[in-house]
């Protein structure tokens, strides 16, 4: 589905991606950690088209997305989850929420597709006049994967969807991340919280100084000796 071809991406001089290969397949939970300043959320921000990719290539079901607008990318089914939330705290959680269907006309779609999002998170139905800064944070991540999920995407990227939050929480959104991806949803997840991706993960990459030291499938990453002193400890 996803195909990164050594992409390579810079932030004025600075070098955050240098070369990175990395590989999702449809149904798949892919996962990449790495320590802070890594490139984790860097490569995210390369896909949706929120940074710019200096060479190499992106490819999305066999088109190359590179550099192509961040709107364009939604509109092909990539919805991005970015790290720190992002919602829009002066609108109530439904206009957040309708701001994930921007590119839908039909009503009757709209509501559907918000029946479902009320199906992983209850919560956001009580609240649907509530300001959105006005909001725990963990209701915050509810609300931004809500936004998300408006837009029926096929790939979900989420950066740090734990970050912050209460254990119980995060147990919560780790059993909604595969929840949704049972229905069908792939899912390509960034996660400081190694233990917990690696756990739902089918695949996982370790990303290093924006290079790609290790991968492997979920177990054979949690049992290796050197991701487990470097994350796990």
């Amino acid at each position: 589905m996803l195909q990164l071809n050594n992409v390579e991406t810079f932030y004025g001089g600075i070098q955050a991606l240098k070369g990175i290969d990395v590989s999702v397949n449809k149904g798949e939970i892919v996962t990449l950690i790495g320590s802070n300043g890594a490139g984790k959320s860097t490569t995210l921000k390369s896909i949706s088209g929120l940074a710019k990719v200096k060479t190499g290539s992106i490819v999305y079901n066999g088109t190359d997305i590179s550099n192509k607008p961040a709107h364009e990318t939604t509109l092909l089914g990539i919805a991005h989850v970015p790290e720190g939330r992002r919602i829009f705290p002066r609108l109530s959680v439904k206009e957040n929420l309708l701001m994930g269907a921007f590119s839908v006309k039909n009503k009757k779609v709209i509501e559907k597709r918000m029946e479902k999002v009320f199906h992983y998170f209850p919560k956001l139905k009580d609240r649907l006049e509530q300001k959105g800064g006005t909001m725990s944070g963990g209701e915050q991540q509810m609300l931004a994967i809500g936004r998300a999920l408006m837009m029926k995407p096929d790939l979900l990227m989420l950066d740090e969807p734990s970050m912050g939050l209460a254990p119980i929480i995060v147990e919560q959104i780790f059993e909604i991340i595969k929840e949704l991806n049972e229905e069908g949803i792939t899912i390509l997840l960034v996660e400081q919280n190694a233990y917990q991706a690696l756990q739902v993960a089918h695949r996982g990459y370790v990303i290093q100084t924006g290079e790609i030291k290790l991968q492997g499938n979920g177990y054979d990453l949690i049992t290796n000796e050197e991701v487990r002193e470097a994350y796990l400890a």
